[in-house]
C-alpha cells in the first residue's frame, strides 16, 4: 500500500510546518493527531486519516472519544496498524496523567471537588465498577492509592477489613473511598449507603477516619460528605 508522508504534502498542509510557523495552537484536532500517526494511506492524507479516527466513536465523537477506543477500534481505520494504534492509546493515557499532574504532591485532598477532579478521568470511562482507596496523612496529603476491587458492570465486592488492613499498614490517618458507576449516574444505591456506614463504623474502631465516599459518574460525582450521608 502506498503511504503519503507529511513531506509529500504541500507545505501549507503539513502539520509540522504549520506548527513551527504559527504555533501548536494553530493546529486542529485532526492535525495534532496527524503529527502522531505521521502518514496516511493510498490516496488519503494523514489529516484525513486523523479525521476518520476522530469519528470512530458514534457516542463520543472527537478527541473525547479516544478514551473509549481500543487497539482493535483504531485498526479499523485504513492506514492504522498495531503500532500506531498503541501510540494513540498512549496519547490518550498521557492526557489523563497530565491532567492529574496539575496537583502537587502537597495538595490537600480534603475537599470532594479536588478529589473527584483528580480521579475523574481515570474512572469515568471504565466499563466495570472499580473501587479506589485513597490513603491520607494528618494534613490530608496523599500517601498512596490502591485499586481494591474490580467488579462487574453493576457490582463490586469490597470488605471493610481489607480497607483497614491496607490503611494501617501504610499508617494512614484518614481514608477516602471512591468508586465509579459505569452507567454514568453517580446516585448512591442502597448497597452503597450500607457499605459506607460499615466502613465508617469500622474506621472509628481502629482510629482511621473515613473522610468521604465519592461516586464517580460521567463527568459528575456524588460526595457522601456533601450529601450529609456520613
Amino acid at each position: 500500500m502506498k503511504h503519503l508522508t507529511l513531506k509529500e504534502l504541500p507545505v501549507s498542509e503539513r502539520p509540522y510546518e504549520k506548527c513551527e510557523k504559527y504555533g501548536v495552537n494553530s493546529l486542529s484536532d485532526a492535525e495534532l493527531l496527524a503529527v502522531i500517526i505521521r502518514s496516511g494511506s493510498k490516496g488519503e492524507r494523514s489529516v484525513e486519516v486523523a479525521e476518520r479516527i476522530l469519528g470512530l466513536s458514534n457516542e463520543f465523537p472527537g478527541l473525547y472519544g479516544l478514551n473509549y477506543l481500543t487497539i482493535e477500534d483504531f485498526m479499523k481505520v485504513s492506514g492504522i496498524g498495531r503500532v500506531k494504534a498503541i501510540q494513540l492509546l498512549c496519547v490518550a493515557e498521557l492526557t489523563k496523567r497530565m491532567a492529574k499532574q496539575k496537583y502537587s504532591h502537597r495538595t490537600e485532598f480534603s475537599s470532594p471537588d479536588i478529589i473527584s477532579d483528580y480521579y475523574m478521568q481515570d474512572m469515568r470511562h471504565l466499563e466495570y465498577e472499580q473501587v479506589m482507596l485513597l490513603l491520607l496523612d494528618t494534613k490530608c496529603h496523599k500517601i498512596k492509592d490502591f485499586v481494591i476491587s474490580k467488579g462487574t458492570v453493576n457490582a463490586s465486592l469490597i470488605e471493610p477489613r481489607e480497607i483497614f488492613i491496607t490503611a494501617l499498614k501504610h499508617k494512614a490517618v484518614h481514608i477516602v473511598v471512591l468508586h465509579n458507576h459505569p452507567s454514568g449516574d453517580p446516585t448512591p444505591s442502597k448497597e452503597d449507603i450500607l457499605l459506607t456506614a460499615r466502613i465508617k463504623e469500622a474506621g472509628s474502631l481502629v482510629g482511621v477516619s473515613l473522610l468521604d465516599h465519592i461516586i464517580i459518574g460521567d463527568n459528575v460525582y456524588v460526595s457522601f460528605q456533601e450529601q450529609g450521608l456520613l
